[in-house]
């Protein structure tokens, strides 16, 4: 099936970015895609100063268009960061995904915090507004089963695995690295989880705004089982399509079968909630 990564530029205006980001999911399903992704933080600029004044509550505006959109173009949607989610006094990094009827099939927490100080490059804080989530994320498919994380998340490798074994075979990060740890990470980590656990990886950036007080990384980027780039954008605003074959995954898995062979008597990982 054909998977589209929308690297979209993001600007302060909330209904430019709703707006354009629609468009690009309609072009997106006219090139064929049936599952269909958009960047963290895709309708707001991303930074702590913004996250209360760009929350909604889940129903609510974004997540409305998204539905709409999803259904028109009877597309699986995955709403990359769709909003900073204010519920009950608290406000998360959330994504939501839609299915071909505009049904909400997910709503995915960001679990890990976005918390680092690397002196001289970059100290960023999400839990001075944020909280974080509590719970694994995944929905169904006619192509495959699929795992959601957002950003961060991904440099938890048992996150990645758990999905894996719950039997996701493709795993997708809406995402934005900057630019100290996006050349240094953001494609290893991608490799490191798809090797690790033969599967697909997807992640999907803003495209980079040089002005923007938080500089995204962008090169959103998929990743086969094998652990090899097969599609990547640049930094500028773009769509990037790739056809994922489960076929593939198949033959990688039964050629070097690492997922039978795990000594379980020894150690393991495990889901708690």
């Amino acid at each position: 099936f054909r998977l589209a990564l929308i690297q979209l530029h993001v600007s302060a205006v909330k209904s430019e970015n709703l707006q354009r980001a629609c468009g690009l999911v309609r072009e997106a399903s006219a090139e064929g895609a049936k599952l269909v992704a958009l960047p963290e933080c895709f309708n707001s600029p991303y930074g702590t100063q913004y996250f209360k004044e760009y929350a909604e509550k889940i129903p609510g505006e974004s997540t409305q268009k998204l539905s709409e959109v999803a259904k028109e173009c009877s597309i699986y949607l995955i709403g990359g960061r769709s909003i900073p989610e204010e519920d009950g006094g608290k406000l998360y990094n959330t994504c939501t995904v839609f299915g071909p009827d505009g049904a909400l099939l997910a709503k995915h927490r960001k679990v890990h915090l976005f918390d680092i100080n690397v002196p001289g490059k970059i100290q960023f804080k999400e839990s001075e507004t944020l909280s974080p989530g509590n719970s694994f994320s995944m929905f169904d498919t006619p192509f495959c089963k699929v795992g959601l994380g957002i950003c961060y998340d991904m440099r938890f490798a048992e996150m990645a695995q758990i999905y894996g074994q719950k039997g996701c075979q493709l795993l997708i990060y809406p995402g934005a690295f900057n630019m100290t740890t996006g050349p240094a990470h953001w494609e290893l980590l991608q490799r490191g989880r798809a090797v690790d656990n033969q599967l697909y990886v997807a992640t999907v950036s803003p495209a980079r705004d040089e002005k923007a007080s938080y500089v995204a990384w962008g090169h959103s980027t998929v990743v086969n089982p094998w652990g090899e780039v097969i599609a990547k954008a640049g930094a500028e605003e773009t769509v990037v399509y790739t056809d994922i074959d489960l076929k593939k995954l198949a033959e990688i898995r039964q050629q070097i079968p690492i997922l039978n062979q795990k000594r379980c008597d020894l150690y393991g990982v495990e889901m708690k909630k």
